[in-house]
């Protein structure tokens, strides 16, 4: 669990160990602070074929996208689509 304003290094202790990939989901805050403090490895976005119009930005000033490199895409039977971005 991670606790409070110091979870940037909980997160670079877990990134420090062998194991599997750490992935978050549903939380635009978390991932908006992980990418601040550049602990972000891979995006891993699902596209799906629904037009919302509404929702918070991946990246929410557009001036500091980082250079990103495309390294999988994967279309599944839904429709939906996998795309796997690593920063360059």
């Amino acid at each position: 669990m991670l606790r409070g304003a110091g979870f940037q290094d909980e997160i670079r202790v877990l990134k420090s160990k062998p194991g599997k990939d750490i992935v978050t989901t549903g939380s635009i805050t978390l991932v908006h602070a992980l990418i601040a403090a550049g602990l972000i490895d891979e995006y891993r976005l699902f596209v799906y074929p629904v037009v919302l119009g509404r929702g918070e930005r991946l990246f929410a000033d557009a001036t500091e996208v980082p250079r990103l490199r495309l390294v999988e895409t994967r279309p599944f039977r839904s429709g939906i689509v996998l795309l796997r971005y690593r920063p360059t």
